[in-house]
């Protein structure tokens, strides 16, 4: 099930989340395992989550600068203003988004603005604390206090339908970085993982690893879901994010 986070508890429906908790137990009996390979894989928001915010926190411009992170290019350079991923790709922070509203400060007392980080696929900003600032000569970024990804609009059950062969992913849990100037990153699936074929799902899966890195699977991207508060299971924080349908990502047995 979506984990999902709320700023107002009117909105939260128990009775629906306990009905998807029980039929994904339900269907969940009697696991299959699948070959390894690379299949098409529809991650639900949750299941996106734990990945996006690989690329989220990554994005300081001093690590960038440093040649520490994945948005470092040789030369002392940074991939600022560089497409890295698909056009259809969008995140920008707003503290005062209804939906998911921040703290208008950062930590360091600046104050927080609508920013967009990537925009359709193209990076826009990277975070400056005052320090780094100073030293490059430039305003300071703010780290952002939310996070939204821009979705589409197709359902789930859409995303499903469209799908002639894949797999349905519930959740991700144990992320580790392998790579980080690459992002790559392993983990496994859990609480629900299920085989697509022609449109519907066939039979539950045994869960799976997966090594991919998040910058990969947003250029293998098909179709945006759409855009849901979720909350991370690894970090604890919330983000609107959408469902994602991937063409390839590979996966093996744990």
């Amino acid at each position: 099930m979506i984990i999902k986070g709320f700023s107002d508890f009117n909105k939260l429906d128990v009775v629906a989340a306990t009905k998807i908790a029980m039929q994904k137990g339900k269907n969940s009996v009697k696991a299959q395992a699948i070959e390894p390979g690379k299949y098409t894989v529809i991650l639900e928001p949750t299941a996106a989550a734990v990945l996006l915010e690989n690329i989220f926190f990554g994005m300081d411009a001093r690590s960038a600068d440093e040649g520490r992170s994945f948005f470092s290019k040789t030369g002392g350079k940074t991939k600022l203003g560089d497409k890295i991923v698909d056009e259809a790709v969008t995140f920008y922070s707003d503290p005062t988004n209804s939906e998911l509203p921040a703290s208008p400060w950062s930590g360091d007392g600046l104050a927080q603005e609508k920013t967009s980080w990537i925009e359709n696929g193209v990076v826009k900003n990277l975070s400056y604390s005052r320090f780094w600032a100073k030293e490059k000569g430039v305003k300071p970024v703010p780290f952002p206090n939310n996070m939204i990804m821009v979705g589409g609009k197709a359902s789930l059950d859409e995303l499903i339908k469209s799908t002639k062969k894949g797999i349905l992913v519930t959740k991700l849990w144990y992320i580790r970085t392998v790579d980080p100037q690459t992002l790559l990153l392993t983990g496994l699936t859990r609480d629900g993982t299920f085989y697509i074929e022609d449109g519907k799902i066939k039979f539950p899966i045994k869960n799976l690893r997966f090594n991919e890195s998040p910058i990969i699977m947003l250029n293998n991207l098909e179709t945006l879901g759409i855009s849901e508060r979720v909350l991370s299971t690894e970090s604890n924080q919330n983000y609107l994010i959408p469902a994602l349908k991937i063409s390839r990502i590979a996966v093996s047995r744990p």
